[in-house]
């Protein structure tokens, strides 16, 4: 019996962030990436100065995020585009960007409609406060 050789196959590669890209190359100039290309944006509250989340863009996303007014972030873990809300419905509209004095860093103040965590939080920092504010009287998580 003379078995038939399979046809050879090409693993399918991972996605990465997005080698080109439509951002200015200016702004692209001035910032720091991690080794695997990406920038930390900060989510700010625009009008409470409340810290929402903390998420990825690469130059594409901070492309997306600054000419549509929605919030596009790189999800390590999906290996892909997001844009905050569109399957949630809890929406960031940008209202601006801001780049910190080492350019690694990325400051989005937005209008959040309804929780930025995925858990479901108003913020991704309400569920495990380490040490709380001094004027709030509550316990760190844990104790």
């Amino acid at each position: 019996m003379t078995s038939t050789p399979r046809p050879a196959t090409t693993p399918t590669p991972t996605p990465t962030p997005a080698a080109t890209t439509a951002l200015d190359p200016a702004l692209a100039a001035r910032l720091k990436r991690s080794a695997d290309g990406l920038v930390p944006a900060i989510a700010q509250q625009y009008d409470t100065g409340e810290v929402l989340m903390l998420g990825w863009m690469d130059d594409e996303a901070l492309h997306r995020t600054l000419t549509t007014g929605r919030c596009t972030y790189w999800s390590r873990s999906r290996r892909e585009y997001w844009v905050k809300g569109d399957t949630s419905g809890h929406v960031q509209h940008v209202k601006s960007v801001a780049l910190d004095c080492d350019g690694d860093t990325l400051l989005v103040r937005v209008d959040q409609v309804g929780a930025a965590c995925h858990t479901g939080d108003r913020t991704c920092f309400d569920a495990d406060v380490l040490l709380p504010a001094a004027d709030s009287g509550a316990a760190p998580s844990g104790q």
